[in-house]
């Protein structure tokens, strides 16, 4: 994605926060024309050691995303955080004009397909363990015949991290205009709020 220098962080955790927090996600691949074919769908993350990132996930089998993962490994995986509009009466000068900021990652991925029922069933508790945990007995209580059927309707993938970029485009090189967006942010909308968090998390809310 473009990528202004003062706007690409290179923190890895930073974007690991933002892909666990912001999970519902956009995977791209390219169809048999060549165009691409997205699926919007939650991800959950998976660390291995200090540098290497998983994304585990799934799609209906009717869904020919994994088709194209199968035929083309090679996807790209967009996570959107936070967004939200900013006027340009946050700067001390006229000259100057509205914006929109936001916080992105985009993962270079690798896709490997997770077909066998034992390794989904394993896929699925991870991500009932994400999401909702109590759901887990729920699950189990359903049966086999019942889980079997459920199973049998998806496929699996695990999403290798072989390039990753993080954007947080906060007007973080406009500091005369820091403390007034906080002050904006801060007490508006829910994503405002959510801009607002990042702000003082980065420290760029013009407090001394």
């Amino acid at each position: 994605m473009y990528m202004p220098p003062q706007f690409n962080v290179t923190d890895r955790a930073i974007a690991a926060r933002l892909m666990r927090d912001h999970p519902f996600a956009s995977l791209i691949s390219n169809d048999d024309q060549g165009l691409p074919y997205v699926t919007h769908l939650p991800l959950v993350l998976e660390e291995r050691g200090t540098d290497d990132f998983v994304l585990w996930g799934h799609c209906a089998k009717p869904n020919a995303q994994w088709r194209y993962l199968q035929a083309r490994p090679r996807a790209l995986v967009s996570f959107l955080g936070p967004h939200a509009y900013l006027s340009p009466s946050v700067y001390p000068d006229l000259a100057r004009v509205p914006t929109w900021n936001y916080l992105a990652v985009h993962c270079t991925v690798e896709a490997r397909l997770v077909e066998g029922a034992d390794e989904k069933d394993a896929l699925l508790k991870r991500l009932i363990g994400q999401h909702e945990p109590a759901y887990a007995q729920q699950w189990r209580d359903l049966g086999q015949d019942f889980q079997h059927k459920m199973l049998n309707g998806i496929v699996g993938f695990e999403l290798t991290v072989t390039a990753l970029q993080c954007k947080v485009k906060l007007n973080q090189h406009r500091k005369e205009s820091h403390a007034a967006t906080y002050e904006v942010y801060r007490n508006g909308t829910p994503d405002e709020r959510a801009l607002a968090d990042w702000m003082k998390t980065l420290g760029i809310t013009g407090e001394a």
